[in-house]
């Protein structure tokens, strides 16, 4: 995939038209999945004539909406996209056949869609036509927009956010098991918006029994509950736990989902699946590929110290989500991570901080692995 197949230089009229298509695609952040997030400008002799944006599976896609706004005006326009125009036949027709019929005389793509049924086709597509084609406008602001499906067309594993409330000295709970609240109202408030530009919200048992949350996007305006997923691998929580009440959720286990353990979960509607790993937990490989195939790009991850640090010792944690609230509580309470002590700074994990910002009192860090 080479989203710079040429040396094209793009002009400023260009970098603020795909500015706009990029804001637009915004607008779909919590409600396209398993779909990217895709906006669309078109534009002729300077002035925006048409845009949209796409907003949920089934739907129009951004360049079908952008087109029908646009009408008679799009003939000889340029279409600014944030990803390659589909040329396959989906839960859509093409995008690139309605851009060739419209008569567009250019456009620009952002990136190359990485799906391989896309891939570079919609791009040549679009060239063999007679339609001049540029590719790698604000590439790195769209492989942002669309980090977890990305993740997933060519990693085959969603991408991985774990978010940690902690104290300054990095505790998550008093030894009791004492947590609510570490942080202030405006950061639980902002936590809630990153569950619900997630595809699932996932947990663990030691979490459930710890704290027995409901895990759903309330905080904030939210068309689509994330799925709610528990790994459990000896499946030992109550049918009462609150994350299990209203849609279905999934349970993840080692336990066989014809036991008679399972059997009052299914007949409640949740999905039981079965992943045992030889030491009899949850095989976490067999899971990240079972996730993607579910069609599921961004992960959120809400879980105690073991969770945690299973998910960074298999190299799982893709982004780090950290909300510092200004208190100390001592050496006595619960840490972020259960790993193995080290006996060498060089075999710690580093990470790079992405982005810092005050939330309310408290401090959230965005921060992912150093490759």
């Amino acid at each position: 995939m080479n989203d710079f197949p040429d040396s094209t230089v793009f002009s400023a009229a260009d970098h603020a038209h795909m500015t706009r298509a990029l804001r637009l695609a915004e607008n779909g952040r919590c409600t396209t999945t398993p779909n990217p997030r895709v906006g669309c400008v078109i534009a002729r002799e300077g002035a925006i004539v048409g845009e949209g944006w796409h907003r949920r599976a089934g739907e129009p896609h951004a360049e079908i909406l952008a087109l029908a706004a646009a009408g008679e005006a799009a003939r000889g326009a340029t279409a600014y996209v944030t990803l390659e125009p589909c040329a396959h036949f989906g839960r859509t027709p093409p995008c690139a056949d309605a851009l060739m019929a419209a008569g567009l005389s250019r456009v620009v793509a952002a990136m190359e869609d990485p799906n391989p049924k896309v891939a570079g086709r919609g791009l040549e597509k679009l060239r063999m036509a007679g339609i001049e084609v540029d590719c790698g406008l604000l590439a790195e602001e769209a492989r942002e927009l669309n980090i977890g499906f990305i993740s997933r067309m060519t990693r085959h594993r969603p991408w991985l956010r774990l978010k940690i409330a902690a104290t300054l000295d990095g505790k998550t709970a008093l030894k009791n098991g004492v947590s609510q609240w570490i942080t202030g109202t405006e950061a639980r408030a902002d936590g809630h918006r990153w569950r619900a530009r997630a595809c699932a919200i996932l947990t663990g048992i030691g979490t459930i029994k710890a704290d027995d949350p409901q895990l759903t996007v309330r905080d904030c305006p939210c068309e689509r509950q994330p799925l709610r997923i528990l790994l459990d691998s000896r499946l030992e929580v109550s049918p009462s736990a609150r994350m299990l009440q209203g849609a279905p959720a999934l349970i993840v286990t080692a336990i066989a989902r014809d036991d008679a353990r399972a059997r009052p979960f299914v007949e409640s509607g949740h999905h039981v699946l079965s992943l045992p790993a030889p030491d009899g937990r949850i095989d976490l490989p067999a899971l990240m590929r079972e996730l993607a195939m579910r069609e599921l790009n961004e992960i959120h991850v809400e879980a105690g110290a073991t969770l945690n640090g299973a998910l960074l010792a298999a190299d799982y944690v893709d982004e780090l989500l950290l909300y510092l609230a200004p208190m100390l509580v001592g050496d006595a309470a619960r840490g972020m991570f259960h790993v193995p002590a080290l006996t060498a700074l060089d075999a710690a994990t580093r990470f790079e901080i992405r982005e810092y910002m005050k939330v309310g009192e408290d401090l959230r860090i965005v921060a992912r692995p150093v490759q």
